[in-house]
C-alpha cells in the first residue's frame, strides 16, 4: 500500500504503532533477560526455542557480551527492572574476562578456561567502547575504568592517522595478523556507532572526530566513488578488494552487504546531527545509501533484503537476515524525521515492518528469526539459534525516539518517557 508520492501519517506518530514497537521491544527483553545469564561469566546463544545451545563449555564472543551490556543499559535507563543485574554481570566479564592484564586489548571470544580465541580484533573493541559508554551513562562503577581503557588501546593500537580508520586485527601480543594487509568497513562502521555514543556519554570532541574522520573516508570518498554501495574489504591503503574471500560469511562476506549500506544511512545521519549539520554531504550521502539498498537489495518478488550482492549488483547470498530488516526500519526512521518528507521512505519503513512481523518475528518460540531463505523460511546456515538482542531491540526502540542521537542519550533527554 502507498500514499501515492504524498506522507499523511508516519507510522511513528501514530499511538497504536508506537504501543506494537514497544510491546516487540517487551518480548525481546524477556525473551533475553531470563535466559540468557551463564553463570560462569558472559552469555549464552540461546537455540531457537530459547534454551542455551549445547555444549559444556560455551565459547562467548566479546560483541555478544558487550551487546548485552549497551541493549540492558537501555533497559535500565527505561526502567525495566533487572536489567541492571544483566549490566553488571556483562561489564565485569568484559572487564574481567576479556581484558588481557598481560598484553593490553581484549581477547575476541573466551570460555570457562580463559581465552578460546585471544587475538585482538578492532570489531570486538568497538563494541567495548559502545558497552563501556552505555555503562557510563547508568553509571555502572567500572564504566569510566573500560571506558579509559579501550580509548586509549583504540588510539594506540588500532588507530591509522594517516588514513584516519582504524586496522584490524592483531594477535594477542599486538603482531599483526597477515602482515597486517586487511583493512575492514564493518569494525569502521561499528566503531563509528561506538564513538558517537562515548562522545555523548563523555562530551569529549575527538570521538566525535574521529566518527567524522570514518565516515568521510568510508562512505563519502570510498562508497561514493562506487555509486554509494558500501564496499567490505581494503587494503592497508584502502583500496578496494572486490576480489577479497574469507570463510567467515558472518563477519567478512564476499561482496557488497545492502544490510551495511542502510546501517550507514542511519548513521550518516546521526553523524550530521551531532556534528551540527556542518557536513552537506551527508544528506545527500544517507539518502543514496537507503536508495540504493531498497533498489538492489530488496528481493521484489519475495520480499526482504538478500545478504550479499555481487559487484554487477545481481544477488549472491541470497538468505535473508534479520538484521539488514532492523537497520533499514531505522534508517527509514531517521530520514523521515531529518529529510524533506517523501513516501519512498515512509513506504519502505511500512514495508520493511510488514516484512518483519509476517516472517521474522517469532511468534511460537519468541525472539525474532535471525536468517531466513530466499523464499522466507527459517534457516540456520549462519546462525544456529538467537544469539542477538541488539539489531531488533534498537529497531524497536528507535521509532520511540526523536532521531537526533543515540538511543541512550535520547532516553535521557526524554526523562525515559516513550
Amino acid at each position: 500500500m502507498s500514499d501515492a508520492g504524498q506522507v499523511s501519517k508516519f507510522w511513528s506518530d501514530l499511538p497504536y504503532h508506537r504501543r506494537w514497537l514497544l510491546q516487540q521491544a517487551d518480548g525481546l527483553f524477556d525473551f533475553f533477560q531470563h535466559r540468557a545469564i551463564n553463570p560462569k561469566g558472559g552469555f549464552f546463544n540461546l537455540d531457537p526455542t530459547g534454551n542455551p545451545l549445547p555444549g559444556d563449555n560455551p565459547v562467548r564472543g566479546i560483541h555478544a557480551s558487550a551487546r548485552m551490556v549497551h541493549c540492558y543499559s537501555i533497559g535500565y535507563l527505561l526502567g525495566r527492572p533487572g536489567t541492571g543485574d544483566l549490566v553488571d554481570h556483562g561489564t565485569n566479564f568484559l572487564w574481567n574476562g576479556h581484558r588481557d592484564q598481560q598484553n593490553g586489548g581484549y581477547a575476541w571470544s573466551m570460555n570457562d578456561d580463559g581465552p578460546a580465541d585471544s587475538n585482538k580484533q578492532g570489531y570486538g573493541h568497538a563494541f567495548v567502547l559502545l558497552a563501556a559508554s552505555s555503562a557510563k551513562v547508568v553509571g555502572h562503577p567500572l564504566a569510566d575504568a573500560m571506558l579509559a581503557d579501550v580509548t586509549d588501546v583504540l588510539e594506540t593500537r588500532f588507530w591509522d592517522r594517516e588514513h584516519g580508520a582504524i586496522a584490524e586485527e592483531f594477535a594477542s601480543d599486538w603482531s599483526p595478523i597477515d602482515g597486517g594487509s586487511y583493512r575492514g568497513q564493518n569494525s569502521n562502521m561499528h566503531l563509528t556507532e561506538a564513538l558517537m555514543a562515548a562522545f555523548e556519554a563523555t562530551g569529549e570532541r575527538h570521538y566525535l572526530d574521529k566518527a567524522e574522520s570514518i565516515a568521510d573516508l568510508v562512505i563519502r570518498r570510498l562508497a561514493g566513488s562506487v555509486g554509494f554501495r558500501v564496499a567490505e574489504h581494503f587494503d592497508t591503503d584502502w583500496q578496494i578488494d572486490k576480489d577479497y574471500y574469507h570463510k567467515d560469511e558472518m563477519f567478512r562476506p564476499a561482496g557488497t552487504t545492502p544490510g551495511h549500506w542502510l546501517e550507514w544511512a542511519r548513521l550518516t545521519l546521526q553523524l550530521w546531527t551531532l556534528g551540527d549539520k556542518k557536513h552537506a554531504w551527508m544528506p545527500d550521502a544517507a539518502k543514496n545509501l537507503f536508495v540504493q539498498a531498497m533498489s538492489l537489495g530488496w528481493d521484489k518478488e519475495k520480499g526482504g533484503f538478500f545478504y550479499t550482492l555481487d559487484w554487477e549488483d545481481k544477488p549472491a547470498k541470497t538468505n535473508k537476515l534479520w538484521w539488514p530488516m532492523c537497520e533499514g526500519a531505522a534508517a527509514a526512521h531517521f530520514i523521515n524525521q531529518h529529510l524533506p518528507a517523501d513516501s519512498f521512505y515512509e513506504d519502505s519503513y511500512r514495508l520493511i515492518w510488514g516484512t518483519i512481523a509476517n516472517k521474522f518475528i517469532d511468534h511460537k518460540n519468541g525472539g525474532w528469526h535471525e536468517e531466513l531463505t530466499e523464499d522466507l523460511v527459517p534457516a540456520h546456515t549462519l546462525f544456529p539459534g538467537k544469539g542477538d538482542i541488539y539489531h531488533a531491540l534498537q529497531a524497536c526502540l528507535i521509532p520511540l525516539f526523536p532521531a537526533d542521537g543515540s538511543l541512550t542519550k535520547m532516553i535521557v533527554e526524554a526523562d525515559g518517557r516513550i
